[in-house]
């Protein structure tokens, strides 16, 4: 949830910033008018809503990408002095440390967002999804190239970083800005546009989150979509005062650094006795290896908490952020195997002392697919877990199953 917030404030800054950018006026209606309108549309329509604006996302970004390319061929010249001088050919440290941290900063943060799962799991098969992400990769990977290569090109023509300097992130639209009025006018909607259907995901997962995760469907959706609308208030506070839209999305990646690579270790089965407890420790655990990180390496506990925050950015050119995103998994794999070893030994020691058979190593029996149905041994594609599993471990018919493995 702490990731789905940083999204939902990142979506407002950025709109904020574009409306600015394209237009000289304060960005706040803007951002309050998308609020009102995808609250009430997604509280109205739920997650089927969201499928149907995915589409109208997908022709935005389309038809943003025809305006940008006539914008490049028709208004857009080049400054070969400013190929050279603004030196974004040449090799530099943050290049190179780029191609371990956006790996991992993307990998991990996908793992962590509930409403790419919403849509993995609304996938009516396995072979369409695999078909649906194949198609999906490849677009992306064009829409990217195309999108990124704005960047260079507003460097270069000399309209980015312009007068008072804009945000890198805005570039693509800073180019857009030479067009006619009215041709801006028609992006400003256009980009309005995407950033609802983009919104009112980040809504419907939050939803989604709240409901299963945190009250495992016990509260009426009501109250989950009346605490979400309460949530909007801070979110939209915080998106007018944050600097950075990028600095967001790295304090998520960060996060996600953190928890994520303990938490897959336990989607294997052959790690049956990895538990919550290892996950949690460990995601806890990245993040404090962040700071100790920071605080050996400037020497100074508030400069270290700082990196947490990560508030040089990507672009302090120095070592700061690849440590940040080398600590967090590193960190967080030691942490959940310290804490592994400290539930290991109390478990033994447990044992020990009170006879209790030591369980940590036990298989769970396989169950049937209802949680509360009876045991079926011959349905190995279901566990059971939690006190179930452990009473049913130590009784007469737990001790025959794990005699016959």
């Amino acid at each position: 949830m702490i990731t789905l917030f940083l999204y939902m404030v990142a979506e407002l800054s950025a709109l904020q910033q574009i409306v600015t950018a394209l237009s000289g006026l304060n960005g706040l209606p803007a951002v309050i008018v998308q609020v009102v309108v995808t609250t009430i549309y997604t509280s109205l329509g739920g997650f089927q809503v969201s499928f149907l604006t995915d589409n109208v996302q997908g022709a935005m970004v389309v038809g943003l990408i025809i305006i940008a390319v006539i914008t490049v061929g028709a208004r857009t010249n080049i400054d070969k002095s400013l190929i050279d001088s603004s030196g974004l050919l040449k090799p530099t440290l943050l290049g190179w440390q780029l191609i371990y941290i956006l790996p991992v900063a993307i990998l991990t943060n996908d793992f962590f967002l509930s409403n790419l799962w919403l849509r993995t799991f609304a996938s009516k098969t396995d072979r369409d999804l695999r078909i649906g992400i194949s198609i999906a990769s490849f677009v992306v990977l064009c829409i990217l190239v195309l999108v990124g290569s704005t960047g260079l090109l507003a460097a270069w023509s000399g309209v980015w970083p312009g007068n008072p300097p804009q945000a890198g992130s805005i570039a693509f639209f800073l180019l857009l800005e030479k067009l006619p009025n009215w041709v801006v006018g028609i992006v400003l909607v256009m980009t309005v546009a995407l950033s609802t259907a983009a919104f009112d995901s980040l809504q419907s997962a939050m939803v989604s989150t709240a409901s299963n995760d945190v009250f495992r469907n016990k509260l009426p959706l009501i109250y989950v979509r009346i605490g979400v609308v309460l949530c909007i208030v801070p979110v939209v506070v915080v998106a007018l005062r944050s600097p950075s839209v990028l600095r967001i999305f790295l304090i998520s990646d960060l996060v996600s650094a953190s928890a994520i690579p303990v938490l897959v270790l336990g989607l294997s089965n052959r790690m049956y006795w990895w538990t919550a407890f290892e996950v949690i420790v460990g995601g806890l655990g990245g993040i404090l290896s962040v700071f100790i990180f920071g605080t050996i390496y400037y020497g100074n506990a508030t400069e270290g908490g700082k990196l947490i925050l990560l508030q040089n950015g990507l672009y302090a050119n120095d070592w700061s952020a690849f440590g940040a995103f080398v600590a967090a998994p590193v960190g967080g794999l030691i942490f959940a195997c310290i804490a592994l070893g400290l539930r290991v030994g109390y478990k033994y020691v447990l044992s020990k002392t009170t006879g209790r058979h030591f369980d940590v190593f036990d298989r769970p029996l396989p169950r049937s697919p209802m949680a509360a149905g009876p045991m079926h041994l011959d349905q190995p594609d279901f566990i059971a877990t939690g006190t179930d599993a452990i009473i049913r471990n130590n009784d007469e018919e737990g001790a025959k199953f794990r005699a016959s493995r």
